[in-house]
């Protein structure tokens, strides 16, 4: 008699997990410090654009517009790479063109050279961060088949290495800023020196089970795969409604507060959170949740978070009060992210080709930021709409509502014959 996989996966995930392997080891350790140089950048660019450089509005928001694009946009081209040159050349030329555009931006002054600077982050980024995410998650995998543990966890621990460093890196970047913003380029830079040594030092020439394809190839299948561009729109969807946090909150926040000062606080709520308790809700969701069901209660929790600000938004409370439903919001959301994410990642091994995690991982942001990048562009326009102010708020609490349905479910598997 065959067991359910649902119940080894539960067994596995209640017996002790076995310790990570050191490749394992230096890609969580990877994206901490990926996060920390990144971050201790990105938060003080649009100020020195403004300031220093003296750019106009539009010309930073453009400028950070395209940072995005080379990064999120061209991750299916890094991935690609991944496949077909392996992990270790990827990640060293990604660090390399990270060093020279940091570097680059702590020097450039006309609009030209930010431009070409900040391109060249991007697409740095759109290099090394699929090819870790791929390795990471086929890694979990591995280890999950062999009995050491659920790969959520796994995917879990990077998410939570990755928002230690989202932390840490703007509080670095605040004080060498004390001396001036190139200094803090150059100190990013610095970061992924250390980075691009150590994995040129560590970092196998050759990862046993990962065989190189042909570039060529790939795409098709993946346009013609129905399950796993659907569970594109659907983390497209927990995508465009994190990305909130950056348009709809700062609103709501300024509406409450009269300031953007409790933003900060709130951010740094977010992140304490996934810190200190993703494991233990991935720990809960592995034992009890499919996959699926794991992103649709994620997804419902977020939908809530929206719902809780719009239904109070008709009191019109101010202050400490008036901040209490956009803190609901971002815990609500926190927590939907932490059940999406690391499931999001370990589903994708499941419906990838062989051989195409790469590609498949790097598509997997890509569509999803272009889900994004339209999605931002309509709600934008919501929130300048003369529109009772509850009512973007429910529109967006129904993005992440009907995208549980998007969730692709298992195939049905044929019945065996009726022995006569």
């Amino acid at each position: 008699m065959t067991t359910p996989l649902s119940v080894l996966r539960r067994n596995r995930s209640r017996s002790a997990p076995a310790p990570l392997s050191p490749l394992l080891r230096l890609l969580i350790l990877t994206q901490l410090a990926f996060n920390i140089g990144f971050f201790a950048v990105l938060p003080f660019v649009a100020e020195h654009l403004g300031g220093a450089v003296g750019m106009a509005g539009w010309t930073v928001g453009f400028v950070l517009g395209l940072r995005t694009f080379s990064q999120q946009g061209l991750f299916v081209v890094g991935g690609a790479l991944a496949d077909r040159c392996g992990v270790r050349p990827v990640v060293l030329a990604g660090c390399a063109l990270r060093i020279a555009g940091f570097a680059w931006l702590g020097y450039a002054q006309r609009t030209w050279a930010v431009v070409g600077a900040v391109l060249l982050t991007g697409f740095a980024a759109a290099l090394f961060s699929p090819a870790v995410e791929s390795e990471v998650a086929r890694q979990a995998v591995v280890r999950e088949e062999s009995g050491g543990g659920s790969r959520t966890r796994v995917l879990a621990l990077f998410t939570v290495a990755g928002q230690t460093g989202a932390f840490v890196g703007p509080l670095l970047g605040a004080l060498l800023l004390s001396v001036d913003f190139r200094a803090v380029c150059l100190a990013g830079a610095g970061i992924f020196v250390l980075v691009l040594a150590g994995h040129a030092w560590l970092l196998p020439q050759h990862i046993p089970g990962r065989s190189r394809v042909r570039l060529r190839g790939g795409i098709g299948p993946l346009l013609r795969n129905r399950r796993f561009l659907a569970l594109c729109c659907a983390y497209g969807a927990y995508l465009l409604a994190y990305n909130q946090l950056y348009l709809a909150l700062p609103a709501e926040v300024e509406r409450a507060a009269g300031a953007q000062a409790p933003l900060a606080w709130l951010f740094a709520l977010s992140s304490l959170l996934v810190v200190t308790a993703q494991l233990p809700v991935t720990r809960w969701a592995g034992e009890r949740l499919s996959l699926r069901r794991s992103m649709a209660a994620g997804l419902a929790l977020i939908a809530a978070g929206f719902a809780v600000v719009a239904v109070a938004l008709p009191a019109g409370r101010t202050a400490t009060a008036g901040l209490l439903p956009a803190a609901g919001f971002v815990v609500l959301l926190t927590l939907g992210q932490m059940l999406v994410a690391p499931a999001a990642r370990a589903w994708t091994p499941d419906l990838a080709e062989d051989g195409r995690l790469g590609l498949y991982t790097g598509a997997l942001s890509s569509v999803s930021g272009l889900i994004v990048l339209v999605g931002s562009a309509a709600t934008g326009a919501l929130l300048d709409t003369d529109l009772p102010p509850a009512v973007p708020w429910l529109l967006l609490a129904a993005v992440p509502a009907a995208a549980i349905a998007l969730l692709p479910r298992p195939p049905v598997m044929p019945r065996p014959p009726v022995k006569p």
